[in-house]
């Protein structure tokens, strides 16, 4: 063989494994081409699904959701389309009202479109149940009183109670009189001093937004001033759910003097199964009982700064109406009248009493027993009365209310009712009350002699953003509330 030859052979030799290497180092840089286009496409579908996300959150908030589409080309910065999200929606629908959504965004690139990203989000607005209490007037928490939840009122506070939350109120200094255990007579405590944490100012007793007398209170939570709560904002539109109640597949009941000349209210019982019984009351007895607002009832006896009123709380004479079914569909009860509601409430449903005919009379829910639920995890009530919510003299020994209770115009409340002691009530939910909220009522001594000698109440998260239709919202905008990527 010749040098020639063997250089040959070199060459080829050396030539295939530069090849061979050539080769590999090229697909590798194209692979690794490839895998960096890859990642940016996989970043890039996430984009592409968040901006779907956002689209459908901007078309939502802005009443337009029926006309967006749910396949949308995406554009970069250049004006190119590289890709395009779709949008899945589960909607949460009561008489027609959006109550939350889940939505699921799904991103690709037109480059890559077997690399796609998906988002799921819960869409909701924010209830009032976020608030144990939303007052707007001045009020006095007891020693006795637990409250588990946020706590706020546009008036002043003296805050006695056990809060294991804020407290908040929207005034810096406010004027604490007798009913609120305060007076100008000295400093201390007791009947018509003022207490050590306020201060004495042209013979009044003035005191800070929220403060507090007792050791029960953690005060590191107590916040004041904050901007003023828009108390009109959240009460419920009571026109809209009378409406849904006659014309949306709701259950509606007129006055009952419309059905039967001697008609006092309705008494309605829920079930556990989820039907509704509705008794028209003809007959009311009257007790005795002292307020510090005069509500229309007929008055008793007098009173200094109050009123003993004769209050027609308590049934004694009533026939059964008609049973229903609530309509899952549109829960929703509108009652043009009084109304005595008690029971077991299935499903999420919403009652309201309220006269919409007569704009002289207003009515009143009044609460003569326990509400629960039965149970099923996906239970809750609202109960709205277009003045007040009472307690009447009936009431359990031990009570028990779930749900969220609106006395739009009045307040929530039990009046004091002599020789009437009760020894607990718990709240499960929340109040909302433009008067001053009280359940329990203590003489010149310091000693309980009316209502409930314990008070809890807890806030219901489950209803937080998933209330029964109509509910109202802190705000009008839907919010992301649960966000995931699968």
């Amino acid at each position: 063989m010749t040098k020639k030859g063997i250089i040959v052979i070199y060459l080829l030799v050396f030539g295939a494994i530069f090849l061979i290497l050539f080769a590999s180092i090229l697909n590798f840089i194209l692979t690794q081409i490839k895998l960096s286009q890859e990642k940016i496409a996989w970043h890039q579908s996430f984009n592409i699904a968040e901006a779907g996300i956002n689209y459908y959150l901007w078309c939502l908030n802005n009443n337009v959701a029926n006309e967006c589409s749910l396949e949308k080309e995406y554009q970069d910065i250049n004006g190119e389309n590289i890709g395009k999200f779709q949008i899945q929606v589960e909607t949460n629908l009561n008489c027609g009202q959006i109550i939350s959504q889940n939505i699921v965004s799904t991103g690709r690139t037109y480059k890559f479109p077997n690399i796609k990203r998906k988002i799921s989000i819960f869409y909701a607005k924010e209830s009032v149940a976020k608030y144990s209490y939303i007052l707007n007037s001045n009020v006095w928490v007891g020693n006795d009183h637990v409250i588990r939840g946020p706590y706020y009122s546009n008036g002043g506070i003296r805050f006695d109670g056990q809060n294991l939350s804020s407290v908040s109120s929207a005034l810096n200094k406010w004027v604490c009189t007798s009913s609120f255990g305060c007076g100008p007579n000295g400093v201390g405590y007791g009947e018509g001093l003022c207490p050590p944490e306020c201060q004495i100012v042209n013979k009044q007793c003035i005191c800070p937004g929220v403060f507090s007398t007792t050791k029960n209170s953690n005060s590191d939570l107590f916040s004041f001033p904050n901007p003023v709560f828009d108390f009109e904002g959240i009460t419920g539109d009571l026109a809209q759910i009378k409406n849904a109640a006659k014309n949306l597949g709701g259950i509606y009941l007129p006055p009952a003097k419309q059905i039967n000349s001697r008609g006092q209210g309705w008494h309605l019982i829920f079930k556990a199964d989820g039907t509704l019984e509705a008794r028209i009351i003809t007959k009311l007895s009257s007790t005795c009982g002292y307020s510090l607002e005069y509500d229309g009832f007929s008055l008793c006896g007098n009173a200094q700064n109050g009123y003993w009123q004769d209050n027609y709380f308590t049934i004694t004479s009533e026939y059964t109406y008609q049973t229903f079914t609530i309509p899952s569909s549109c829960s929703v009860i509108f009652v043009e009248d009084n109304l005595w509601p008690e029971g077991t409430i299935k499903g999420k449903v919403i009652v309201a009493s309220a006269n919409l005919i007569d704009p002289n009379k207003e009515t009143d829910v009044i609460l003569n027993s326990n509400i629960n639920y039965a149970g099923t995890g996906n239970d809750g009530l609202t109960l709205i009365s277009e003045r007040n919510i009472f307690i009447g003299p009936d009431s359990p020994n031990y009570m028990i209310l779930n749900g969220i209770f609106i006395a739009q115009k009045g307040r929530f409340a039990r009046n004091h009712y002599l020789n009437n002691l009760r020894e607990s009530l718990t709240i499960s939910g929340s109040i909302v009350s433009s008067g001053r909220v009280g359940t329990q009522w203590i003489n010149l001594g310091g000693h309980i002699i009316s209502g409930y000698k314990n008070r809890e109440t807890f806030v219901d998260l489950n209803l937080l953003y998933s209330p029964p239709v109509f509910t109202p919202s802190l705000s009008s905008q839907f919010k992301i509330v649960r966000w995931e990527e699968f």
